[in-house]
């Protein structure tokens, strides 16, 4: 049994999050930590919300809230919403902890005393309009190096060039639209990530196995143009991990916070912090998964996250642990993905279009998104959701395929035999051709779940629901029945048998309907390490009841409806 430490990319406190938000890290970490719980293996899966800045700041304004009370608000709706997603964090943490401020402030202590954290006097645009310094990101204008006109003031969305907001062209305020923006001095925090350009590429390049997408991110940002920035790690905000505290060896720093793209990461290993402590736990308990000399050099910590934060997880966290010297666990595996699109367009936040979490749920159960978004992940290059699409993948994959096989069965067995699983009969050469099918079935899948092959592990699964609906046709027990009642038990047998086995191999994707399945077959059989023994573990006389429908089918009427209402314009 192997330890796993998991994490996913933290969402931003300010509002629901869409359906590209989740398929791009929580959605795909939570597969990897049920495949790797169902295999026994140990693992630890935290994720947490991403609380301070200037956008939570505006949105609590909005709201008419102040700050903090705004963010545990809306850690309460992120964290229903995960739940109503069955996202299975064994802690879903918050970047406010104590336990977060504790951590952030040691680790720049700990980078000033190796010599990484310099004072810079610098001037900052401060917008004369909304009485105050702009963050980067609410700055905006025309990228110098693309001529994308929504560039923002630390990063160019649309070529992914690393910018400070006086590289702009036409700079304006995104927060008010105003160009009455003036620079003026302030001093702050910089990471001297430049000196360690040297050791993080020399650690990237030993990740031999790390996706193309997130190494060509990682030496991107190291080596293009002038290479590693040294970064800014303060900002003058109210809301957020305070600089100037007690035992700063710096002075000067009131009414500065720590940047939050500082401090965001460290959560992840908050987050642990945090868990231990809701549960009563010592800290060598969240410190053996964290800490090396602790614990944790056997553990194979995996990363989750959108394309768009692979540079802060490749560069920035990693020089933020490797520069305080201490015994931190670095990522073991980054997987990245690429951004899912939205019917001929981009999903969008704030023109409400597309379909969000909470909408979402209130359409259809949890596992019908779970299914379409895992099954088509937009891994190595972006995908599309549209609701033909959606539509489809629900009718053909989880009501045609898995329901029906779970349906046919079960009804065909209490009509002929009762809800019990039948005896009489034996397997022939058609059963054990099944198994050997099976069995190279199930090894395929297990390799492409343990590779983090989204997508290949999904068509994988379908295909062995697809072997039992096609032994299921071949076999024709209502056929067989009427010449030969046992040969017809012994098909119901294997079956019944089959539909227990697929509870366990669903589970990952489909929780929901796994569940259901265990408590219609009475079973909960575990992984199947030999599928012909699984295929026997629900003995003649064992008793079941029919499910419900496991899946309905999606209409063209409600295709239709949905598609006009998520054009645009969520309130």
């Amino acid at each position: 049994m192997a330890r796993h430490l998991i994490t996913s990319a933290i969402p931003y406190i300010n509002g629901v999050k869409h359906l590209g938000n989740l398929v791009g890290s929580q959605l795909p970490a939570d597969l990897y930590a049920r495949y790797l719980r169902g295999r026994g293996h140990e693992v630890l899966f935290l994720c947490a919300t991403d609380e301070h800045g200037t956008p939570a700041e505006l949105a609590a304004a909005k709201a008419g809230e102040p700050v903090a009370d705004y963010c545990a608000r809306m850690h309460g709706v992120q964290a229903d919403l995960a739940q109503g997603f069955r996202l299975s964090f064994d802690h879903f943490g918050r970047s406010s902890s104590d336990q977060n401020r504790h951590l952030t402030q040691h680790l720049a202590v700990k980078l000033h005393e190796a010599g990484l954290i310099e004072e810079r006097t610098e001037r900052q645009v401060y917008s004369v309009a909304d009485g105050r310094f702009l963050p980067d990101r609410y700055i905006e204008g025309t990228c110098p190096n693309c001529g994308y006109e929504k560039a923002r003031g630390d990063q160019c969305e649309n070529c992914t060039k690393q910018l400070d907001p006086t590289d702009l062209i036409n700079p304006r305020s995104a927060i008010s639209g105003s160009t009455e923006l003036e620079v003026r001095e302030t001093k702050h925090l910089y990471l001297l990530q430049s000196t360690l350009r040297d050791r993080l590429a020399a650690w990237i390049d030993e990740q031999a196995d790390w996706p193309v997408l997130t190494t060509s991110i990682a030496k991107k940002w190291l080596f293009d143009g002038d290479g590693l920035q040294d970064r800014g790690i303060t900002r003058d905000l109210d809301w957020g991990i305070p600089v100037q505290f007690e035992g700063a060896p710096w002075s000067g720093m009131e009414g500065k916070v720590f940047y939050v793209w500082f401090d965001a990461p460290i959560e992840y290993i908050a987050c642990a912090a945090e868990w231990a402590a809701a549960q009563g736990k010592p800290d060598a308990d969240w410190e053996r998964w964290w800490r090396t000399g602790r614990g944790a050099a056997d553990v194979r910590y995996t990363q989750f996250m959108g394309k768009d934060n692979v540079p802060f997880h490749t560069l920035s966290f990693p020089a933020t642990l490797i520069g305080s010297g201490e015994d931190w666990k670095l990522v073991d595996y980054i997987k990245s993905f690429n951004y899912l699109n939205y019917d001929g367009g981009q999903f969008s936040t704030s023109q409400g279009r597309g379909v969000f979490m909470d909408d979402a749920l209130e359409l259809l159960p949890a596992d019908y998104w779970r299914w379409w978004l895992l099954s088509r992940a937009p891994e190595n290059q972006d995908s599309e959701f549209t609701w033909e699409s959606f539509q489809g993948g629900v009718n053909k994959d989880l009501a045609d395929v898995l329901g029906n096989f779970v349906s046919r069965v079960t009804k065909f067995c209490r009509s002929r035999f009762g809800e019990a699983v039948p005896e009489g009969g034996a397997w022939g050469d058609r059963e054990r051709q099944l198994i050997a099918d099976l069995s190279a079935g199930l090894a395929r899948y297990e390799a492409a779940m343990e590779s983090i092959a989204i997508r290949r592990a999904a068509q994988e699964l379908r295909a062995l629901w697809v072997l039992g609906n096609e032994y299921l046709q071949e076999a024709a027990p209502w056929a067989a029945y009427k010449e030969d009642p046992d040969r017809a038990a012994a098909i119901i047998r294997l079956a019944l048998n089959l539909i227990a086995v697929y509870a366990e191999l669903s589970a990952p994707f489909i929780p929901d309907a796994a569940d259901t399945l265990r408590a219609a077959m009475k079973s909960k059989t575990g992984w199947p390490a030999d599928m012909h023994a699984a295929l026997r573990a629900l003995p003649p006389g064992h008793a079941f009841t029919v499910p419900e429908m496991l899946f309905r089918k999606i209409t063209d009427e409600e295709r239709d409806a949905w598609q006009a209402r998520f054009a645009g314009g969520r309130g």
